[in-house]
């Protein structure tokens, strides 16, 4: 597992970018609600702007209506703040390992990012993997292959 210095090295973040994400997404998790699962994800965006905007996971009696956290952090920055451009994602769970978005979110996310954008995830402990994009979406479909 890589440190928290060669991370931020690596996919051009400051420490205190990385430490505001890991808290601001290990803090949205308290706020999730999941009475279904009990499985409580915290999700944190780091705007090209250096804003951060977070979301938690909203479940409903009807399991497929429910919203996973990244998807509302990221409606919530498109909307609120018009943030169009981003950096890095965390996701944090209380399983360990860390638990990684599902497939509509890798989808969702890459609306919004390029290939190159970190994900960190983090576990019930904030112990954290790091993966690209691109390593989470392989062979992905994007904005771009579409005309405008």
């Amino acid at each position: 597992m890589a440190s928290i210095a060669e991370t931020c090295q690596k996919h051009a973040l400051t420490e205190s970018q990385f430490t505001a994400l890991r808290a601001k997404a290990v803090a949205a998790k308290e706020t999730a609600y999941c009475p279904y699962s009990k499985f409580r994800v915290g999700a944190a965006v780091l705007g090209a702007d250096d804003s951060i905007t977070t979301g938690a996971n909203v479940e409903n009696a009807s399991y497929p209506v429910g919203t996973c956290a990244e998807r509302v952090a990221f409606g919530k920055a498109v909307t609120e703040g018009g943030v169009r451009a981003f950096k890095a994602v965390a996701v944090a769970t209380d399983v360990c390992p860390p638990a990684s978005p599902c497939g509509m979110c890798r989808q969702f996310i890459r609306e919004f990012c390029g290939l190159d954008v970190p994900v960190i995830m983090f576990d019930g402990e904030e112990n954290f993997v790091v993966l690209t994009l691109e390593e989470l979406l392989p062979m992905s479909f994007g904005p771009e292959k579409l005309q405008r």
